[in-house]
């Protein structure tokens, strides 16, 4: 079992904050029987957070920064068959535009349903198509599209970019920021928007381009690990603290993470007490360090079981 934990810790001052507090007797253990075995050093300015580029690792589809090709990784396990086409993945977004900065909403809490998303794909499939875009539903946040602009072109991730300002993080090239000028104007008079307002919803007035590229010549499909219950083989990923991460509610985050230690922590901890393979790896806004079981001399497991290593302790590190 690998347990990969995003969002497992954060510069933010409102982190530090409530780290000190923070009771996970399941990681603790975890931290005294499993040894730093490698990591994967970043910046937070990366466009590829540390949590997709472990994951990219595991899937064969490690890339240069913002171009770890997750829309053709999608197309190709969806029977759409990647082809060697550079694809990427268009979300419809908000954009709450202030004086100093446009702020992009986390899309996860558009509550845009399919029906919703399928009229917006359809009126903005021409103006896509005219640059040679395809355009295509894969779910009511996600589009797939199809062209050669993708080809080694960097994008951010949506985890990098939601609930943040958009400009560090706006693509380079020029044709996409004229498209997405464009639905803009399209999107500020489309009859669903009046009718989300209406109902205190936001607004879809623009989309984010992301998982740009083609897969890699030698890939070989393998498919995404999912966000499951714990206990099975693989790679279990814990989804539940990046929406209160993103959010900067800290409390609630810190409630996240007590649960995620009750359970998933718990059953690593379980799986390592039955002798059998358990991996740990904590990803934060910058870095991932990877745990497992190094062969050490009795004096080194000795001091290792009375180490008190903390979340705290490796909140720098991450």
């Amino acid at each position: 079992m690998h347990l990969l934990i995003p969002f497992a810790c954060s510069p933010a001052s409102g982190c530090e904050l409530v780290l000190p507090s923070l009771q996970l007797p399941h990681l603790q253990r975890l931290l005294q029987r499993l040894d730093v075995v490698g990591s994967d050093v970043g910046a937070a300015s990366s466009l590829s957070p540390p949590h997709e580029r472990v994951l990219a690792g595991t899937l064969g589809l490690c890339a240069p920064d913002g171009c770890i090709a997750w829309a053709a990784h999608e197309a190709d396990q969806s029977g759409s068959g990647a082809d060697g086409s550079a694809w990427a993945w268009v979300t419809p977004v908000h954009w709450d535009v202030g004086a100093d900065q446009i702020t992009m909403a986390d899309p996860h809490t558009l509550n845009l349903q399919e029906e919703q998303s399928r009229a917006l794909l359809a009126a903005m499939q021409p103006y896509f198509a005219e640059d040679g875009i395809s355009l295509d539903y894969a779910a009511s946040t996600r589009w797939l599209a199809r062209s050669p602009l993708f080809d080694q072109l960097p994008s951010a991730s949506l985890d990098r970019v939601a609930g943040r300002d958009i400009g560090p993080w706006m693509p380079p090239v020029s044709d996409l920021r004229r498209l997405q000028n464009e639905m803009q104007m399209l999107l500020y008079t489309h009859p669903l928007n009046d009718e989300r307002v209406a109902r205190g919803l936001a607004s879809v007035n623009s989309f984010w381009v992301s998982g740009t590229g083609s897969l890699p010549a030698a890939y070989e499909p393998r498919s995404l690990p999912a966000a499951v219950a714990p206990g099975g083989g693989g790679v279990v990923v814990v989804t539940t603290l990046r929406d209160a991460a993103i959010r900067n509610d800290w409390a609630a985050w810190a409630q996240h993470w007590c649960d995620v230690d009750t359970h998933q922590c718990k059953a690593l901890l379980q799986t390592l007490d039955a002798g059998q393979a358990s991996q740990l790896t904590l990803c934060g806004e910058r870095s991932a360090l990877h745990f497992d079981q190094a062969p050490a001399g009795l004096l080194a497991r000795w001091r290792r079981r009375f180490s008190r290593t903390t979340l705290q302790d490796l909140q720098h590190q991450l």
